[in-house]
C-alpha cells in the first residue's frame, strides 16, 4: 500500500503543492477576513489519475478547519469533488 503524497501549503504563492518527479500539482487559494477560497486546481497530466486533485481539496478543508476559516469555492474541479465527497463537504462552513 502506498503512502498519500506530502502536501505542502506555499503560502507567499497562496497554493497548496504536491511535488512529485519533477512536477507540480497545485490548489490556488486566497485568503481574506476569515475565508479560503479555493481557485483553481492543476494537476500536470504527467500526474494524471492519481488521485491528486482530491488530496488537495481535503488538504483545503483541512487547513480551512484548522483555521476556523469558512470556504468559498470557486474551482470547478474542487466544487465538483465536494459534491462527490459531501462528508467532506459537511466538516466545513461554505458559502
Amino acid at each position: 500500500m502506498s503512502t498519500a503524497p506530502a502536501v505542502v501549503d506555499n503560502t507567499e504563492r497562496h497554493r497548496l503543492e504536491v511535488h512529485i518527479d519533477g512536477h507540480v500539482a497545485h490548489l490556488d487559494y486566497t485568503l481574506h477576513d476569515g475565508r479560503l477560497r479555493l481557485v483553481h486546481t492543476e494537476v500536470p497530466e504527467e500526474l494524471g489519475g492519481r488521485g491528486l486533485g482530491g488530496i488537495l481539496a481535503q488538504t483545503a478543508l483541512d487547513k480551512a478547519i484548522a483555521g476556523e476559516l469558512t470556504v468559498e469555492v470557486i474551482c470547478p474541479f474542487v466544487k465538483s469533488w465536494l459534491e462527490k465527497h459531501p462528508d467532506a463537504a459537511a466538516t466545513v462552513t461554505i458559502v
